[in-house]
């Protein structure tokens, strides 16, 4: 974990709902991977809510945030990045920043995070919010996540957090040689899967990690923005 987080310590009156989120509903869900129990320990999601949320922070649900988007639930946080594999001296690229609580946890697994957002308001509150809780290896940028950022290309690990009809092709060219790809990929009308793509050289091998329900990624490579042909999409 980088020690690029703000720390947690005295003072914090979210703690201990925090730590018993974690054992409860990370570590006790089956999450092993100690980096990830680590950083979801550490990242106070109460930071990434509006202050009339604060309170809900640490119960295991999605939270509206603005653009009538939301912050996923903690467990599927951790089971994204614990997914990602994600080494220390890792270059990651999330699409969908949402709050910036997920690129949060991402920041302190890797050394560096490039996280996409196409809409304005979350941008501008999520580099206030990461900046404030001292994310300074993370990243934010506006334009179309399915696309993913070629400028920062290549990532050693992609996570998705919404849901795509199909692998996007830019995601898989900017995966370095061994990168992986985490994202939720199938109709919105039903349960989506939640893949793991590897890429060796050439070759490319999709794992099952299994069912999850997400909003649509919309952008060239993902889903219209019409949410008329969105729901009509087999």
């Amino acid at each position: 974990m980088t020690d690029r987080a703000a720390p947690v310590g005295d003072g914090d009156p979210y703690e201990r709902r925090r730590r018993a989120m974690v054992q409860h509903h990370v570590a006790g869900r089956g999450i092993t991977d100690r980096r990830v129990v680590a950083a979801m320990k550490r990242v106070r999601r109460d930071r990434f809510v509006a202050p009339a949320m604060a309170e809900f922070a640490y119960e295991d649900r999605p939270l509206p945030i603005d653009a009538e988007q939301t912050i996923s639930q903690p467990y599927i946080v951790a089971v994204m990045a614990a997914a990602a594999e994600i080494e220390p001296k890792d270059r990651v690229l999330e699409i969908g920043t949402g709050s910036g609580y997920g690129a949060a946890v991402l920041g302190c697994l890797a050394e560096e995070v490039w996280t996409v957002e196409r809409h304005h308001v979350l941008v501008v509150k999520a580099r206030i919010r990461l900046a404030a809780e001292g994310f300074s290896n993370v990243h934010v940028v506006e334009g179309d996540g399915s696309l993913g950022w070629p400028d920062a290309a290549p990532f050693d690990a992609i996570v998705v957090t919404a849901n795509a009809p199909s692998v996007p092709p830019a995601l898989c060219d900017q995966l370095a040689d061994g990168g992986r790809l985490v994202l939720p990929i199938g109709p919105q009308r039903a349960s989506q899967e939640l893949a793991r793509i590897r890429r060796s050289g050439d070759r490319i091998t999709t794992e099952d990690l299994g069912s999850v329900r997400f909003v649509p990624l919309v952008g060239e490579e993902g889903w219209p923005l019409d949410p008329l042909l969105i729901a009509e999409s087999p």
